[in-house]
């Protein structure tokens, strides 16, 4: 049994030190075998872009030559070399940890990057070169493509850049205006992506950039044009994540029981599993560090995790409402409704985002998927249709909504508030502190919020209301394509003694007040039928709850 590899992203390290690899290196031969020789790929953080970047980096690493067979003899590349394995120079740069506090900072951090990386180049391979950290990034680099070909004109670089995007889309999310100087015909960052166009003319071969989403790409590389994005490419749609047989796998290598196995991979794939990135991909794709994540702590305390998301990345989710704050009004709105919802939404994907910032729906909902917040289901009408992956992301959602619902009902709600909500649900099964937080949403949101409310908004605020007690899992209309009940709420250890509840809602105008005796006779029968369900008539102590709403006022009836 090798060790789990969670939060090992250097490919050497991860091989001599006996950690698992899942192995991608069929990939290698893919991009290799492709006419293009720059590339672009786009993929939600976590999801191992850093580990794929060291990978290409030691396989085409001129001085790794002599550790071939022990990097790379047990894996598929290994055993199928290319022809150019081994034979560049490899200059890569990492632009993950600049620090955008400011546009100083940024630019400041931007050029150390730059000034670093070239000097270990520079000693990496012997070249005679000073490295003027004094100079512009763009300078640096143009100096050094000279250096390179006045000494080795006969050799050739292999340019790596991970996390291309990763400063931008942090001033993007707080600082438009800082972000749109940076990408400018005369910004820093556009003349260093020139001068890397430039070297492709002499030594600079193959370039491979990996990013999150082309937030830059038209302000950035502008007279940099030699770039094939493969981020929605079919044959390419497993390269990075995990499949569902690669999961499997992992867990046989850790010597999971097939009994823990059919207990994990429910649970891993409700939370983690459902991305795909093409329209013709074969399978959808689990989050790598999420899987390992989950399986590094069952390993260390043989527990399944109260947290099924790793605290070192969920501060990368909560950007979602950065982003979606840029989008105004009933715009951002109408995006969190049908994506909590399910709601398929279609649209044409957004590959090139312009730098001045016309951000309207289509560019939202297109950054929404790069980021791993939506993800393909399919074609619609010619346009690409995108839901929520999983639960966890539905989760993040549903933190958001509530935040800005409590804005619109300028409403502050005290953590105590939810947890005597919670205590009320998991010990008595009763939804009364449920029902008073949405009477008071009712009563506190404006007339105009009234014209659009209908059932599936009431539904909605309650989702997401329990969404975020991780001590349910929550199954409901909202998720599931069939007739089912409005809202499930099923506590994930049944052997604490947790109540189960069902709630089926119904909503009236208040010009509709006297259908009231109707409508709750139509959810009681409802109620009767899905208490017939299979996957529900024999959980015991489930309690079930009628909610009919008119306009503001909430009538409860338990059946």
């Amino acid at each position: 049994m090798k060790k789990l590899p969670y939060g090992i992203s250097n490919y050497e390290e991860l091989i001599e030190d006996g950690y698992l690899y899942v192995d991608k290196t069929l990939y290698i031969e893919k991009l290799e075998n492709l006419a293009e020789k720059r590339i672009m790929f786009l993929r939600p953080r976590k999801f191992g872009k850093t580990l794929f970047t060291s990978t290409l980096e030691n396989y085409y690493d001129i001085k790794k030559k002599d550790k071939f067979e022990k990097l790379y003899g047990e894996t598929y590349i290994g055993k199928n070399p290319t022809k150019l394995r081994n034979s560049y120079h490899i200059l890569r740069f990492n632009f993950s940890g600049i620090d955008t506090r400011t546009e100083e900072t940024t630019i400041n951090g931007f050029k150390k990057e730059i000034a670093s990386s070239i000097k270990l180049f520079v000693e990496r391979y012997g070249l005679d070169f000073y490295t003027n950290t004094e100079d512009e990034a763009e300078n640096i680099l143009d100096n050094l493509f000279k250096a390179f070909y006045s000494q080795r004109p006969t050799e050739k670089i292999y340019v790596i850049i991970d996390e291309y995007d990763h400063f931008a889309n942090e001033l993007l999310s707080f600082n438009t205006e800082k972000f749109k100087q940076l990408v400018s015909r005369n910004g820093k960052v556009r003349k260093w992506y020139e001068i890397l166009k430039k070297g492709t003319e002499t030594i600079v071969d193959r370039i491979f950039i990996t990013g999150v989403a082309p937030i830059t790409l038209d302000g950035l590389t502008s007279g940099f044009n030699i770039i094939s994005d493969k981020t929605q490419n079919e044959h390419f749609n497993e390269m990075l994540g995990f499949t569902q047989n690669e999961l499997i796998k992992i867990m046989e290598d850790q010597e999971i029981s097939e009994e823990e196995k059919e207990l994990f991979l429910p649970i891993m794939k409700e939370n983690y599993d459902g991305y795909k990135f093409s329209i013709y991909g074969k399978e959808k794709i689990y989050n790598s560090n999420m899987c390992l994540y989950f399986l590094n702590e069952y390993l260390t305390s043989k527990r399944i995790p109260s947290n099924l998301i790793d605290v070192n990345i969920s501060s990368d989710y909560s950007k979602l409402g950065k982003m979606l704050d840029i989008c105004e009004g009933n715009e951002r709105i109408n995006i969190l409704q049908k994506a909590i919802s399910g709601e398929g939404i279609t649209v044409e994907i957004t590959q090139k985002f312009n730098s001045e910032i016309g951000f309207g729906e289509k560019e939202f909902v297109s950054m929404l998927f790069y980021l791993g917040y939506l993800t393909i289901v399919g074609e619609r009408l010619a346009k690409t249709e995108l839901k929520i992956p999983n639960t966890i992301m539905r989760e993040i959602y549903s933190s958001y909504f509530i935040e800005v619902l409590n804005k619109s009902a300028d409403l502050k709600v005290e953590e105590s508030r939810y947890n005597e909500i919670l205590e009320d649900l998991a010990v008595k099964g009763k939804i009364d502190k449920l029902i008073e937080l949405l009477h008071e949403y009712l009563n506190n949101l404006s007339n105009r919020d009234f014209q659009r409310f209908d059932e599936k908004y009431v539904k909605l605020i309650c989702y997401c209301i329990v969404s975020n007690f991780k001590l349910f899992s929550i199954k409901s209309e909202l998720e599931v394509n069939r007739s089912y009940p409005d809202l499930m709420i099923i506590p994930r250890d049944r052997t604490r003694g947790y109540k189960a509840v069902m709630i089926e809602f119904k909503y009236l105008k208040k010009d509709e007040a006297g259908k009231l005796t109707e409508k709750q006779a139509e959810a009681r029968e409802q109620i009767r039928r899905y208490g017939e369900f299979e996957d529900i008539k024999d959980i015991e102590g489930l309690r079930k709850y009628t909610v009919v709403v008119v306009n503001d006022e909430v009538y409860v009836e338990e059946i």
